[in-house]
């Protein structure tokens, strides 16, 4: 096959991993909420395959998907791993027995945790780790000094090899970097919600990642239609210009959709490489408003 071009080129973590800047979000592959079995295994074994296929080596992960679903299903489809393949994974939650997310930060369960994540994906350390100290409301203020230090004795252990955080303020990023060096923040970050505008910036000067998750999420109705207007007018899609202009906005910025479908894959990976032009990107600017 023709590998289509990635968009967005790379960006190298602590001088030692690089990865592309439009990678994979590992989700989508376990059931619906997130939860039990896919319907269909071997589809989304076909889109991990497809993922590497295209040259996305970037793979963000969670044994909490399923639970431990998406990662059962990474090592089947991948396992033994290409070289410069990286799996990033994360931890902080757990799952009922109804699916529902159970915060478990405690230093006993992020220990099992990492072990959990080894286990299942059949590594002995792993590349990145996230920790997820907020809630699905965003970033929640008080100290992490304690989980964040449990993390570092884990990277000291030889478990992990670099530490990342997860819907945290800029506060408790400068705590955890006082205790370890950091990779990587993973929050919630679109064209419509631009609360981390100043973080995205700051962490660009110090050489970190930011990685946005929900690109359309929390977009009110006016901002909604603001954006498929915009879309229409580039000849595209609302998802693919939310992507697009992610890698537009910063370099440091790294993109992880999701997808169970092999094609949209695809469409996705096309869709991040559209170019913006400038009068675009001053009216997707305005869409925060």
């Amino acid at each position: 096959m023709t590998r289509t071009a990635l968009p967005g080129g790379t960006f190298t973590l602590a001088e030692d991993i690089t990865l592309t800047r439009f990678g994979y979000g590992a989700m989508q592959l376990a059931g619906p909420g997130v939860f039990g079995p896919p319907r269909d295994r071997d589809a989304a074994i076909a889109v991990l395959r497809e993922v590497i296929e295209l040259g996305i080596n970037h793979i963000d992960t969670s044994d909490y998907y399923g639970p431990y679903v998406t990662n059962e299903i990474i090592k089947e489809a991948l396992h033994p791993y290409p070289d410069d393949l990286h799996l990033v994974t994360k931890i902080g939650s757990q799952r009922d027995d109804e699916g529902n997310w159970i915060p478990h930060l405690t230093s006993e369960s992020l220990r099992q945790q990492v072990h959990d994540n080894l286990d299942r994906l059949g590594l002995d350390v792993l590349d990145v780790v996230n920790l997820r100290v907020g809630g699905f409301a965003g970033p929640e203020p008080g100290s992490i000094a304690d989980k964040v230090e449990t993390m570092a004795a884990l990277q000291a252990d030889g478990l992990i090899k670099h530490i990342g955080i997860s819907t945290v303020n800029a506060d408790q990023l400068a705590e955890a970097q006082s205790i370890v060096p950091i990779v990587c923040v993973q929050n919630m970050y679109n064209i419509a919600h631009r609360e981390d505008d100043e973080l995205v910036d700051s962490l660009a000067q110090q050489g970190i990642a930011y990685v946005p998750y929900f690109p359309l999420g929390g977009f009110s109705p006016l901002q909604s239609e603001a954006l498929d207007k915009i879309a229409a007018g580039a000849g595209s899609t609302p998802l693919a210009v939310a992507l697009s202009w992610l890698l537009h906005r910063s370099p440091n910025i790294l993109l992880i959709p999701g997808t169970s479908s092999v094609d949209h894959l695809r469409d996705n990976v096309a869709g991040a490489g559209l170019e913006l032009s400038d009068d675009t990107l001053t009216e997707l600017n305005a869409i925060a408003g």
